[in-house]
């Protein structure tokens, strides 16, 4: 059976962003363009209503910005995920964002490629960061050893969620119930002190956990 295409929307308050997005999603048979917005709240009511798989989300707009309409929409429609895609690499707008409950941060001058497999990854569950953003969250993050305070049941979890797992996948990998690791991802995120995965990945690179072993 073949795969239902994903269903994106795409806020942007100029005209020639948003074609050229319509454009660029016409180039892969499995995304589809549901819907366009110019600013947030135009964003808010299109989702409310129809619940798109995910929305590429300009920051900077008139009327309502980008940071206010991806928490409306993430309390509306939870099952929407949202990459906020723009051209400012600002470390205040990357933390507000990530907080407020977008998934991915890119810059306008992505690849096709990356910006399509960011999508994939998105209605995956999965982040992506732009290398800007990441250095923007780890400057944020600051150079403490808070992963030292893992248990080794954390420890597993974050390694997994460090190899961009979802939820589901660290629960089959590990044997453990889907409730039971959303226990354990509160349990990591709370003691590294950072408010989502894309910050906990953040970390990990920053202190180079990727790929290593549990050591406590």
């Amino acid at each position: 059976m073949v795969n239902e295409r994903i269903r994106v929307f795409v806020v942007d308050d100029h005209a020639v962003v948003r074609s050229g997005l319509r454009l660029f999603l016409l180039a892969f048979p499995d995304l589809e363009l549901v819907g366009e917005a110019a600013n947030g709240e135009e964003a808010i009511q299109y989702c409310a209503a129809n619940h798109p798989d995910v929305v590429l989300m300009d920051l900077v707009m008139p009327v309502m910005n980008g940071v206010e309409a991806t928490r409306a929409i993430r309390k509306i429609s939870p099952q929407t995920q949202i990459i906020a895609l723009t051209s400012f690499p600002d470390e205040q707008l990357v933390q507000d964002v990530l907080e407020a409950g977008a998934i991915g941060y890119l810059l306008k001058n992505a690849q096709a490629n990356d910006l399509a497999e960011a999508i994939r990854s998105a209605r995956s569950g999965k982040s992506t960061l732009a290398p800007e953003a990441a250095t923007a969250l780890v400057h944020h993050l600051g150079n403490g050893t808070l992963h030292e305070a893992l248990t080794k049941r954390e420890w597993e979890v974050y390694h997994l969620m460090l190899a961009g797992k979802t939820n589901a996948e660290i629960a089959n990998e590990l044997f453990i119930g889907i409730s039971t690791v959303k226990y354990h991802v509160s349990g990591v995120l709370s003691k590294l002190g950072v408010n989502n995965r894309s910050e906990a990945i953040a970390y990990g690179a920053q202190h180079h956990l990727v790929g290593s072993g549990y050591s406590g």
